[in-house]
């Protein structure tokens, strides 16, 4: 597959600068986005590939927003983002009907949740892929969520009102501020990653068993893990019983890891 090797911006100077910049990039219509697609799909057309991926970087921004609870710059969310907006654009197929945006938001989420497990400071004390998405999900519950299966990026809210279009990105769930870098804080931080080592471990032998069992069936195998109804079955309850149990769980977990934070 062709590399691409275009002008496009860089966050990582000034990122109110690149911000202003991208957000004055025009927004393509759906049919000068199936051309330009169908030129990079035919003839490799680069130029058609950087049009495509220059209107569509204030999408990023947008979605790296989402993220700013986990304490990572924001021009790094917006650089992996990047990448994954670049992904999408070499794989899209302007034939399926979808608009680019609705495509390229899983690739650009995927790329951003992979640089915040690499480099969270918390996600980093769980061992397995299986633990690290578990700690992940955990973090990114909010008070008030109906179900587990929730996009972690928060509710959706309308990014540009493109008539009758129903492109989407997603909104911040937190702005919290990095105050990791204050001398006073650094021997403070020494003493909660060991509380933290071993705080998903406490969290899990708090539930009972039930809840215990549906954890580490939905959670903690690295495959074939339970569905809602496979532990309905064992349970002799309904699906949905499930779900609020599993819940009610990761809702105890995340409160103590919390307080162990």
């Amino acid at each position: 597959m062709t590399s691409f090797a275009l002008p496009i911006p860089s966050a990582t100077g000034s990122l109110d600068s690149y911000i202003s910049t991208v957000n004055r990039f025009p927004i393509l219509t759906q049919q000068e986005e199936t051309d330009l697609a169908r030129r990079l799909r035919d003839h490799e057309d680069l130029d058609a590939a950087r049009q495509l991926i220059v209107s569509h970087l204030r999408v990023v921004v947008s979605v790296a927003r989402g993220y700013l609870g986990y304490g990572l710059p924001q021009a790094d969310l917006i650089q992996e983002g990047n990448i994954g907006l670049m992904k999408a654009v070499k794989r899209f197929d302007p034939e399926r009907g979808v608009r680019l945006v609705s495509f390229a938001v899983h690739w650009i989420r995927a790329e951003m949740h992979e640089f915040i497990l690499r480099n969270w400071r918390m996600v980093k004390i769980a061992t397995t892929k299986a633990q690290r998405k578990l700690f992940f999900n955990l973090r990114s519950m909010k008070p008030g969520l109906n179900t587990l299966e929730t996009r972690l990026g928060g509710q959706d809210i309308a990014l540009e009102p493109l008539n009758d279009d129903a492109e989407e990105s997603y909104a911040p769930i937190a702005y919290l501020a990095d105050t990791d870098s204050e001398p006073g804080r650094v021997l403070q931080h020494a003493q909660e990653e060991r509380l933290k080592t071993e705080g998903l471990a406490h969290a899990i032998e708090s539930l009972d068993p039930r809840s215990r069992r549906i954890i580490e069936a939905r959670w903690l195998k690295e495959k074939d893990q339970a569905t809602l109804h496979d532990l309905a079955a064992e349970f002799g309850v309904s699906a949905e019983r499930i779900r609020q149990i599993e819940h009610k769980a990761m809702q105890k977990m995340r409160g103590m890891i919390g307080a162990a934070a």
